[in-house]
């Protein structure tokens, strides 16, 4: 049942789970456009290209949207690394895509990690996060995307 709250949230606070679901879908097509390179050459050659192209477009955009923000201290040296998974998903994802998972396994077991970093990120306040204690809900979620992603790959 949803609570009263849920229920009369203006559409206006779907927002940024529209978005969301959209930076899914722009993943799926990343990772398709990766391994069609890297069945062409190599993973790492697919990753050193997507990496490239996607520094530029980045730079473009920084270019568009940079402005001053006064308050705003510098962020830890660790958040500098986040090319590095990166870096690590794309070449990944195109050995993967290019195996028996094909890209429906691929993208629901790559779902299917990011839950779970998530719950732990969330449970124990990983790389700054806050935390937040796992629910029943939360307990059920990922076994249950994981029969998915099973159901997915090996049928039923």
């Amino acid at each position: 049942m949803l609570s009263r709250h849920s229920a009369t949230r203006p559409l206006k606070n779907y927002g940024p789970s529209l978005l969301a679901l959209f930076a899914g879908a722009l993943l799926a097509l990343m990772i398709h456009c990766n391994s069609r390179l890297a069945a062409y050459g190599n993973p790492l050659t697919a990753s050193w290209l997507a990496h490239a192209i996607g520094m530029l477009a980045a730079l473009l955009l920084w270019k568009t949207q940079r402005r001053a923000r006064p308050g705003i201290d510098r962020p830890p040296r660790w958040a500098y690394l986040g090319g590095v998974p990166g870096a690590l998903v794309v070449a990944l994802a195109a050995i993967t895509v290019n195996s028996p998972l094909a890209m429906s396994g691929t993208l629901a077991l790559g779902m299917a990690g990011q839950m779970l970093f998530g719950l732990l990120s969330d449970r124990f306040g990983l790389f700054g996060m806050p935390r937040r204690p796992l629910r029943l809900n939360d307990a059920l979620a990922l076994p249950l995307v994981l029969s998915g992603c099973a159901v997915l790959i090996f049928g039923a």
